[in-house]
């Protein structure tokens, strides 16, 4: 292929590149959370999925400026913190890493921790004070304050069968979704996933929320299991992984699989805009307490929202403690890990974050791991905190919207050039 073919098929490309976001480009991972409304009248997490997720690249000379050399007495709390909490985290995450094309810049320290059995607080931080070097994450514009939310992993009623009260079906990917990974031909895609369908010979975008629910019985043989409630369901859509009880008695947990590829619509801004909720009451549990007292009009509502996650089943291998699996590979381990934006924070690395408890003044500052990802976590200083697995969990994550500050602990072999 000669240089003006090559152009014309990048001009081509990017001319259906462009068709296709504009309803089906979307980011490679979870959703995030239904978060409360920002006062400007936007929502504060999942407003970056309803745009496309293909924004620029960060450059190595801005991933330079992103990461600044920090000193370790500059992180408040690290000699507060229980690390020896978040040591099984980080040997999660050497063990993802080993699998990574960054495992020789980690290689020495996660084979050194191997060591290590049941640290102390005490040990743990001698152990990163003299194999790492904290850098503190810096946004574009050079501020170091950002939005840190939280998530949680739900637990569901549910059936293998059919039958009152279980009439929600829970979708795996259809058959005729199509993942489209143009990258090769435009790197700026690459970190979007096109999804699309075939109608005659060509691509479209896939079906809405509305369609979809509108044709499940095309999908029959796709449906895993039954729910007892719609809005139960769309908010395990919202946080990506969940656990369902079935009428059995076991229990079974739901993965993120694939997404339809249109633009998440936050229902809680829909709903403010109406009128039918405050700012303030625009978060998780308001939105449920809405679906309560109007149980009729929930299917209008959820299908403002052309968004539509898919799932696949998996057993709980490693018992109730263990957490779903986040985008490193790895469990999640209840408030010692986050989801960041993978741009700016490697997946992997252990971040100290510093930040306060939800509607609170009261510090939260604690060493956590990158090992999680966000269709709405977007930008350098920018966590999804995982509170864990429940009720109590879900509470703490619903009424999260705080700001904070991070600094990444690196290798020498790992840090900018």
């Amino acid at each position: 292929m000669d240089k003006s073919q090559s152009r014309q098929l990048r001009s081509a490309a990017l001319l259906g590149v462009a068709a296709l976001i504009a309803a089906c480009g979307g980011p490679a991972s979870r959703p995030t959370d239904e978060a409360p409304v920002a006062a400007s009248g936007c929502p504060v997490c999942p407003s970056c999925p309803a745009c496309p997720a293909g924004g620029a690249t960060p450059t190595a000379q801005a991933t330079t400026r992103t990461l600044q050399p920090a000193r370790w007495s500059d992180l408040p709390g690290w000699q507060d913190d229980e690390l020896a909490a978040a040591w099984p985290a980080f040997l999660h995450s050497c063990r993802a890493l080993a699998a990574r094309a960054q495992w020789p810049q980690w290689k020495t320290v996660c084979e050194q921790a191997k060591s290590l059995t049941n640290p102390s607080t005490t040990a743990v931080r001698q152990f990163f004070e003299t194999r790492l070097q904290p850098w503190r994450v810096h946004n574009p514009e050079g501020t170091t304050n950002g939005l840190v939310t939280g998530y949680y992993e739900p637990l569901l009623r549910g059936s293998r069968t059919r039958s009152k009260p279980y009439l929600q079906p829970v979708l795996g990917v259809p058959a005729d979704l199509l993942t489209i990974d143009l990258s090769s031909v435009v790197p700026e895609t690459r970190h979007l996933r096109l999804r699309g369908r075939l109608q005659g010979n060509k691509v479209v975008p896939y079906f809405s929320r509305s369609e979809i629910v509108g044709r499940q019985n095309e999908h029959a043989e796709r449906i895993l299991l039954w729910v007892d409630d719609a809005i139960e369901f769309f908010f395990l859509q919202v946080q990506g992984s969940g656990r369902v009880r079935l009428t059995d008695g076991t229990t079974t947990r739901l993965a993120y699989a694939d997404q339809n590829g249109h633009p998440y619509q936050s229902i809680g801004r829909l709903l403010v805009e109406r009128g039918e909720l405050t700012l303030e009451q625009a978060t998780m549990q308001g939105i449920k307490n809405w679906a309560r007292a109007n149980p009729g009009r929930v299917d209008e509502l959820l299908n403002a929202n052309p968004s539509y996650v898919f799932f696949r089943e998996q057993p709980l291998k490693g018992g109730e403690a263990e957490g779903p699996q986040g985008a490193l590979g790895v469990p999640l381990s209840s408030e010692r890990s986050i989801a960041v934006d993978s741009r700016y924070v490697p997946l992997g690395a252990p971040v100290f974050l510093a930040t306060t408890l939800p509607d609170s003044t009261s510090p939260l500052r604690r060493l956590v791991m990158a090992q999680d990802t966000g269709g709405a976590i977007r930008g350098a200083v920018r966590a999804d905190f995982f509170w864990g697995f429940g009720g109590q969990a879900g509470q703490q994550a619903g009424r999260m919207k705080q700001q904070g500050q991070m600094w990444v602990l690196l290798p020498p072999a790992a840090a900018p050039k």
